[in-house]
């Protein structure tokens, strides 16, 4: 017996597309936020939260494409970008030397924090000033099982 496929119907359609619509419009509206007022992708933003929020400010460049969704290439061409700034620094895995790990240097730090109040401010105006507090709710709820059901 053959797989029959699944069709969206016109209800899951209309959501789907404005799922895609709402996404994409947010994600550009950060990074051109953080390009304007930090001289940054949000891809690079991401990375030094990343590396902010870890135990001395380090982690195992394999952890953290996972951490920022990036491939192991993506990720080590951003840090290269980074290394240039001065903002990140990679050093050899003590543990086995075959592996490296970021570095978030002073000067990132001192970056991430310049760029954290636009920011945020951006991702008020894009994504929570227009929903109520049960839309808020229904919202996480809903990122919740679809993160659950990807990840899990």
């Amino acid at each position: 017996m053959a797989d029959v496929t699944r069709w969206l119907n016109d209800e899951e359609q209309r959501t789907w597309r404005s799922f895609l619509a709402a996404t994409q419009l947010v994600h550009e509206a950060l990074d051109r936020q953080l390009q304007r007022d930090a001289g940054m992708p949000h891809a690079y933003y991401m990375i030094l939260v990343a590396l902010s929020e870890a135990p001395g400010r380090s982690m195992r460049m394999s952890e953290l494409a996972s951490k920022a969704q990036s491939s192991q290439s993506r990720l080590s061409h951003a840090v290269a970008r980074l290394e240039e700034r001065g903002w990140v620094r990679r050093e050899r895995c003590p543990e086995d030397r075959r592996g490296n790990i970021a570095v978030l240097t002073d000067d990132g730090f001192a970056a991430l924090e310049s760029a954290a109040p636009g920011h945020v401010e951006e991702v008020r105006r894009a994504l929570f000033d227009p929903l109520t507090p049960e839309q808020l709710r229904g919202l996480r709820e809903i990122c919740d099982t679809v993160r659950n059901t990807l990840e899990g």
